[in-house]
């Protein structure tokens, strides 16, 4: 079979190195590449490099040397061949048929890059002629400096449907159009795609052009402003990016790679002296795009307009990063002020305005939080459950498990500080004159704060922390339904944090039951008396046991805040006795309906062990003991 060097290539850039080795070695990051002990001498000290922009790894010790295919070949163990398809199976290419024809096809390929180099020089030259008087005026209007112009290869078509092809008339007709120079429609003469348009080539990593760029000098009605070529053997716009070939050696000085709209906007940015920019084709940044970006720089910066669609299309990117995420891998965001481009803002305030916007990006996170909390009113109750429930539904894509569990938590963190503000319980909960919605939140000097730890810390408080740790143990699936409480209760109880981080990352691994993992044996308190509490005792009502377990939850919760509450109050009785007392009472009478309450759950739970060990037919008790409270 013959697999061209193109066709090679272009399955090596596909593949992102370090991540097919990092499959069988432990790689750690080592500046711009990554290094590790060789895996084919043993060695004490990493001596192993490898580097996704050049695409291939190196050992400084043993000399070994290749490329994603000599990997799968020297550490797999596979034939070329079969080393060829698992790569380009995984990189969603076709390998080349077995036939006479293949060899033909790959040489048609090769010529396709004479074909668009040649169609770049006339470009370049219909500019320069009369023919681009327009276009040139279009170029100085916007600013544009000659050096720009002849560095990134500014060219013209003429408003002419066969002026490219008489121009290229050295080449058959069928390669243009394969090229995507010429469009065929049945039955008619084929024509020129690009006509009365000011063109800009777009190239590959090794700087060959594959395909162009057009944009109208004038807006018409009816007529696109921007117009790609399509998909062809050279050219796929979801894994290719605009200005990839100068940006990648930018980005290994600056350390950063910069993702914008636009071929336009790349170019304000490269002569504003920012050259580590890059741009999707027209499309919203896919899946390899993102790996691309990655090759370049661990946290590249989206940098999109400041209206309505530049606020979708970042989304849109978050949204395709999020199954993706890797440790050290993110996206940083950077929106610009409404109404304005990159070249405006350059324009309007300089280039500092943008270098103080790229140093203050924000993250991947909060523009996930940021983007869901605008997304609807949020005016109810229910409108808040469905802000939880559509961050939630971010979270769920993720497919690191570490990366996961930590995005649960950070934004279950800001949706319970949102949607649950703390309040003080004075005078009904708010400070008098405080504005609506904004609680005061009055905390107990230290002395006190100590004194109503040590008091919490008795054993009925243990043992109600106890059952609802326990509780949850059992019954996993009402974690993520209590985590804004758990999370809330944390922050009164440090040392039960171990136990809340552990269910609420493990919640969608463990099993309905209480079965504990040995790991976490020393994380989680034993259970207390499980006769006190039905959501401990085997073969209780399932429905019931998760009512009682939400009000458990709720009391558990709510005591804290009440000592807080009525330690406060006591601090108050040299200024306003009057005042502090009737609070004081006020907030006493309610932690004595909790421990009511309580009492009635446990009352509760003995008399239905009661009914169970002596049922009302008379039958012989199943334990011959009745358990009392």
């Amino acid at each position: 079979m013959a697999l061209s060097p193109q066709w090679l290539d272009e399955l090596k850039s596909r593949i992102t190195l370090s991540t097919l080795i990092q499959r069988d070695v432990k790689l750690q990051r080592a500046g711009r590449e990554w290094k590790a002990c060789c895996p084919f001498h043993n060695e004490a000290t990493p001596s192993f490099y490898v580097n996704d922009q050049k695409g291939f790894y190196h050992c400084f010790g043993c000399q070994a040397h290749g490329s994603a295919i000599d990997w799968m070949i020297e550490q797999r163990g596979l034939q070329f061949m079969d080393a060829v398809k698992e790569l380009a199976a995984e990189a969603g290419m076709d390998v080349p048929a077995p036939d006479p024809r293949a060899a033909e096809r790959a040489e048609k390929r090769a010529s396709l890059h004479d074909v668009m180099e040649a169609a770049q020089n006339w470009f370049v030259a219909r500019l320069q002629s009369d023919e681009g008087v327009g276009a040139r005026r279009y170029l100085e209007r916007r600013g544009m400096s000659q050096r720009m112009i002849e560095h990134f290869g500014f060219g013209y078509a003429p408003d002419d449907k066969q002026g490219i092809k008489k121009a290229l008339s050295q080449f058959d007709e069928k390669m243009l159009v394969e090229a995507g120079l010429l469009i065929e429609v049945e039955d008619k003469i084929p024509y020129a795609r690009f006509r009365g348009r000011l063109m800009l080539p777009i190239q590959d990593a090794r700087g060959r052009v594959i395909a162009f760029g057009g944009r109208i000098l004038e807006s018409r009605d009816g007529v696109a402003k921007y117009l790609n070529s399509p998909d062809t053997p050279l050219f796929d716009k979801g894994r290719n990016l605009y200005n990839l070939h100068r940006a990648g050696p930018a980005s290994r000085k600056t350390d950063r790679v910069i993702a914008v709209e636009g071929y336009m906007d790349v170019i304000a940015l490269a002569q504003a002296g920012f050259e580590d920019a890059v741009a999707p084709m027209g499309t919203a940044l896919t899946e390899h795009q993102v790996e691309l970006l990655w090759r370049m720089a661990d946290k590249p910066v989206l940098c999109f307009d400041g209206d309505a669609a530049g606020k979708r299309a970042a989304m849109r990117a978050a949204e395709r990063t999020l199954p993706l995420l890797r440790p050290g891998h993110s996206l940083q965001i950077v929106q610009l002020p409404a109404g304005l481009d990159p070249d405006d803002l350059i324009k309007e305030s300089g280039p500092k305005a943008m270098e103080k916007l790229l140093a203050e990006p924000k993250s991947l996170l909060d523009l996930v939080w940021e983007h869901e909390q605008a997304a609807q009113p949020l005016n109810s109750p229910e409108d808040k459950a469905g802000l939880k429930a559509r961050l939630m539904d971010h979270v769920d894509t993720i497919e690191h498990p570490d990366i996961k569990s930590l995005y649960r938590r950070e934004l279950l963190d800001r949706y319970g500080n949102f949607a649950f503000p703390k309040r003080d319980f004075q005078k009904g909960g708010f400070q008098r004159g405080a504005p609506f919605g904004k609680p005061q939140i009055q905390r107990a000097p230290p002395e006190v704060a100590s004194r109503l730890r040590r008091a919490a810390g008795g054993a009925f408080r243990d043992m109600l922390t106890q059952a609802v740790l326990n509780g949850l143990l059992r019954h996993p699936s009402e974690i993520h339904r209590h985590a804004d409480a758990l999370l809330s209760l944390t922050k009164s109880d440090a040392q039960i944090a171990p136990a809340v981080d552990f269910l609420l990352d493990n919640a969608n691994t463990l099993e309905a039951g209480g079965e504990l993992p040995i790991s976490a044996q020393d994380i989680l308190p034993p259970p207390p008396d499980k006769a006190r509490f039905s959501f401990l005792m085997e073969g209780h009502d399932p429905g019931a046991a998760r009512e009682d377990l939400a009000e458990a939850v709720s009391l558990l919760v709510e005591r804290p805040a009440l000592d807080a509450a009525i330690a406060a109050a006591t601090q108050r009785f040299d200024t306003d006795p009057e005042g502090a007392f009737a609070e004081q009472q006020r907030l006493r009478k309610r932690k004595l309906e909790i421990d009511v309450r309580l009492g009635q759950m446990a009352r509760k739970r003995a008399a239905e062990q009661a009914e169970e060990n002596y049922p009302s037919d008379g039958g012989e008790p199943e334990t011959g003991e009745q358990e009392t409270d």
